[in-house]
């Protein structure tokens, strides 16, 4: 579990970093980091512009600790999503920043066992590769079998692939930190 201030440290992480990238500045050495943030681990850092999207990249898992991950997710959702241009400052001003806090990855034996807001979904099939995080299949209103088939989508599959010999689903759950509601 991550602590209240934890969530806040994660998201001042994620903000600060990006903000330094942008303007080129180092960013300021906080020391070692404690407790969790200390801890391996995998996150995703989420920016939006109002209810639009404008990045999200992020690491399953990961040996480096959990805000050195968040530190490097942050700057690469801001700066390097391939589905858009590199943030701008200006657009920064106006950003909010959700850091998602990944659990292990479980294989998914049943698909009942999955549970809409709960988990995400990873598929990986003949080298690709597909993840969506718990909030999206909420955001969009699917049903277990429409969040299979778009995170097929996502690995560039078939939207039917999960059903297939040879793919594998597996699911996680995240601890969401939003700057819209820190504490939840």
């Amino acid at each position: 579990m991550v602590t209240d201030d934890e969530r806040r440290q994660l998201l001042a992480i994620a903000r600060e970093h990006i903000a330094c990238a942008l303007t080129n500045r180092p960013v300021p050495d906080h020391g070692p980091a404690s407790g969790r943030l200390a801890e391996p681990g995998g996150a995703f850092v989420t920016i939006r512009l109002g209810d639009r999207l404008r990045g999200c990249i992020g690491y399953i898992e990961s040996p480096l600790p959990l805000a050195k991950v968040v530190a490097e997710v942050a700057v690469k959702s801001a700066l390097q999503d391939p589905r858009f241009s590199p943030l701008s400052a200006e657009e920064f001003e106006g950003a909010s920043l959700e850091v998602s806090v990944l659990s292990p990855l479980q294989p998914v034996k049943d698909i009942g066992d999955i549970r809409i807001g709960v988990h995400g979904l990873l598929v990986e099939r003949e080298g690709r590769r597909g993840l969506l995080l718990p909030q999206v299949a909420l955001e969009y209103g699917w049903d277990v079998p429409q969040f299979l088939g778009n995170t097929c989508k996502k690995a560039g599959l078939r939207e039917s692939a999960w059903k297939e010999t040879g793919t594998n689903v597996f699911m996680f759950t995240a601890e969401v930190c939003d700057e819209d509601h820190p504490h939840s």
